[in-house]
């Protein structure tokens, strides 16, 4: 077996933080745990603001094929779900816990908000959020 110098990195630090993949779960409801994956590449996580990568996912959901569906509803709010390595909810669909990872300054850089490469988030509209937490429900 022939090793190389990448076998003993993590994937979150595998790239520079100039260059970092994040995963955008874009949630168009939580009642029947609808969301899509927006995989986003090159993103320099030490320039990058909030507001920036709010602004990046409602481009493509405006723009992209397949978003169509997802186009109806006013995404406003980023909340961590995940880091690469780390503890995933038992919630498919966004994290119920931890309402201190809402990314609420839009100025804040990514890198400053703990973002690395690989971490996913959970964009979603904030009233749809707060009206699930009071009844977490699941409809099929």
């Amino acid at each position: 077996m022939v090793y190389t110098d990448f076998d003993d990195v993590l994937t979150n630090e595998s790239k520079p933080r100039t260059s970092a993949t994040l995963t955008l779960r874009i949630i168009k409801s939580f009642e029947y745990r609808t969301e899509k994956s927006l995989v986003l590449h090159a993103i320099n996580l030490e320039t990058t603001t909030v507001g920036q990568l709010k602004d990046l996912a409602r481009e493509a959901v405006k723009t992209q094929a397949g978003w169509k569906p997802y186009r109806t509803v006013d995404h406003d709010t980023l909340k961590l779900y995940t880091k690469a390595h780390g503890a995933k909810t038992t919630n498919l669909i966004i994290n119920l816990d931890h309402d201190d990872w809402i990314l609420a300054d839009d100025a804040q850089i990514l890198a400053d908000a703990g973002f690395e490469n690989e971490t996913e988030v959970s964009f979603f509209n904030r009233e749809l959020y707060e009206k699930f937490k009071l009844n977490p429900q699941t409809t099929w």
